[in-house]
């Protein structure tokens, strides 16, 4: 929703701000700041929120899903052409291009609008805030800024992932 595939319209929103680098899972981890992570969430909720109406519907939310999944398979695409390459090292034309396209995954968000919407409206009235956009998102930040001084360092997202 992987963290963008597995929930591609939600999920982004937090693997941009608190990237899983930041966890222990690579070498570009920086901390985030509280304010880091709301502007991260409000742009992003900017983005999903088509007709800038300070909410988030179902149909809202169903076509930034297929925008990432379809942003998500050509970048699948792009790097199986890469790889095709790589593999063709004699470049002989024994391993075809359109043999090797086949392999391409079909990626499927795992939760469908109606769960989305389920999950983030928390007054059920249909649609979704700001407010809530972000309050999943910012349940999680307050669980890693241990000190509560609006900063999750990387020793406290480290202390956090290892908690789970």
């Amino acid at each position: 929703m992987k963290r963008l595939i597995a929930l591609a319209t939600v999920g982004a929103a937090l693997a941009a701000a608190l990237p899983s680098a930041a966890l222990g899972q690579g070498n570009t981890a920086k901390p985030i700041s509280r304010a880091q992570l709301v502007k991260s969430l409000d742009t992003r909720f900017s983005g999903i929120d088509s007709n800038h109406d300070g909410k988030v519907t179902k149909g809202e939310l169903a076509t930034a899903q297929q925008r990432e999944l379809q942003a998500g398979i050509q970048k699948i695409k792009q790097q199986m052409q890469i790889k095709f390459r790589q593999l063709d090292t004699n470049k002989d034309g024994q391993l075809s291009q359109a043999e090797f396209m086949v392999v391409v995954p079909t990626l499927r968000a795992n939760e469908t609008p109606d769960q989305l919407l389920a999950k983030l409206d928390a007054n059920k009235n249909g649609s979704v805030t700001n407010d809530e956009f972000r309050a999943p998102d910012l349940a999680k930040f307050n669980r890693i800024d241990a000190n509560r001084d609006g900063i999750a360092t990387l020793e406290e997202m480290r202390r956090a992932a290892g908690r789970k």
